[in-house]
């Protein structure tokens, strides 16, 4: 979440930075400053009214406590202690709002984001490889992987609906091979620390990292099911959930930074307000793998570091030999939480398009106050917020779609990249 001192002293630079998002928060902030305001006189009365109560405690204890002055000053004492209850019954009220307001404030955009509104103006940062050619009609994913045994569709919607996918064979193992090499692949050669973390997730969590309350719609909550404790579960849309809130409400030392991990997960997503939209196939599931990525730092290394996260997620698509771009979101295509971001889009043949696979964000510090992260710079100094970054590392699924599609030959097998064949065994290619 914003800071709130640096919100309510400028609004007038706050309004005109979402305004960049296309947030029409207006009403909000307007709504915040009044209650800023408010918040700062009530602190102000309680401070005085505490300094009188002080001082007429002091002077009763010169006096006798039969006398009728006595009687006086505690009366008077009472009564202020009535007002300062209610006053500060009145400011919690006030705190508990301007906290309801800032979680429904997304994250400020960096000044090195570029300006625009629309996926059309997120400007292309650079392209790795060629588009692959072909000398037959092309198929999409879906076709190749029917074809193959590979996807069934009609069965997974037979067990829960539209927009799963049952994997057989050939699609249960490649899924499999990819997680692995993903996983080894950051763990081994980039240094991240693997996590496996629950898939089943506390609103605290959840809000910790901007998912709640804001997009409530878009996250599934398992019925009426609670923890030991008492609360609410959630399905994880996303590892950055989890792996985020390992480091909820703590103090880390300095050198511990920059922290980075990676971690596989089911993740669950409702699509909510995206009906009609890419329901053909794999691309957009209510249930789909993702390898994720998840980095702590200073917050001067923040940029730094997401040039940094940005190339590892890169790095799974050069080794997969799959075509790609790079494109930076401009301000108005910014994730809610996030201060600059890039997306990967690979090259999807069958859709003649490209096609997200990854999003790689530096949030600075928003999700770190709203989760309470921060580290201590030096011995005896004041603990900080950090900055978080997180991206996928990748989308399993539409990693799958994509070696499907680029490697298509005309006979319907696939060719499968050098470093998947042992995690393959030794397999080459996808054939009947």
């Amino acid at each position: 979440m914003l800071d709130l001192r640096f919100v309510s002293e400028n609004l007038s630079l706050v309004t005109t930075q979402l305004a960049r998002r296309g947030a029409s928060v207006e009403s909000a902030l307007h709504s915040l400053g009044e209650a800023a305001q408010t918040r700062r006189k009530q602190i102000q009365e309680i401070e005085t009214l505490r300094s009188q109560r002080n001082e007429a405690s002091q002077a009763m204890a010169s006096l006798d406590k039969s006398s009728p002055a006595f009687q006086e000053r505690r009366e008077k004492l009472k009564a202020l202690g009535d007002e300062i209850r209610q006053l500060e019954e009145q400011h919690r009220e006030v705190e508990a709002k301007l906290a309801d307001l800032l979680l429904y404030l997304p994250n400020l955009p960096s000044e090195s984001t570029p300006s625009g509104v629309r996926e059309e103006d997120n400007p292309v940062v650079r392209t790795w490889g060629k588009k692959p050619a072909f000398d037959f009609e092309v198929r999409d994913h879906v076709a190749l992987g029917q074809e193959l045994g590979m996807l069934d569709f009609e069965r997974a919607a037979k067990i829960s609906g539209s927009r799963f996918v049952v994997l057989k064979g050939l699609g249960a193992r490649l899924e499999r091979a990819l997680i692995q090499w993903m996983l080894d692949l950051h763990g081994r050669e980039h240094g991240y620390q693997e996590i496996w973390p629950p898939v089943l997730l506390k609103a605290e969590s959840l809000q910790g990292t901007g998912q709640l309350p804001k997009f409530a719609a878009d996250v599934f909550r398992v019925g009426s099911g609670q923890g030991e404790e008492g609360h609410a579960f959630y399905l994880s849309p996303t590892a950055e959930v989890s792996v985020t809130n390992l480091h909820a409400g703590e103090i880390l030392e300095d050198s511990e930074l920059p922290l980075a991990y990676v971690a596989y997960a089911p993740c669950f997503r409702s699509e909510a307000g995206s009906y009609g939209r890419d329901t053909r196939g794999m691309i957009r599931q209510h249930q789909f793998d993702k390898v994720e990525l998840v980095r702590f730092c200073r917050p001067e290394e923040g940029e730094a570091q997401l040039e940094r996260l940005t190339r590892h997620a890169e790095a799974v698509l050069q080794g997969l030999g799959l075509h790609y771009r790079v494109v930076e979101h401009c301000a108005g295509e910014l994730g809610f939480s996030a201060h600059k971001a890039y997306d990967l889009e690979v090259w999807l043949p069958g859709q003649q398009a490209y096609r997200e696979i990854s999003s790689c964000s530096w949030c600075s510090d928003f999700q770190a106050r709203r989760a309470q992260i921060r580290y201590r710079p030096a011995a005896g100094a004041k603990p900080r917020l950090l900055h978080t970054l997180n991206g996928s590392g990748l989308a399993v699924g539409r990693t799958m779609v994509a070696l499907l599609e680029q490697g298509q030959r005309g006979d319907g097998s696939v060719a499968l990249p050098e470093a998947l064949w042992p995690y393959m065994g030794g397999l080459r290619e996808l054939r009947l």
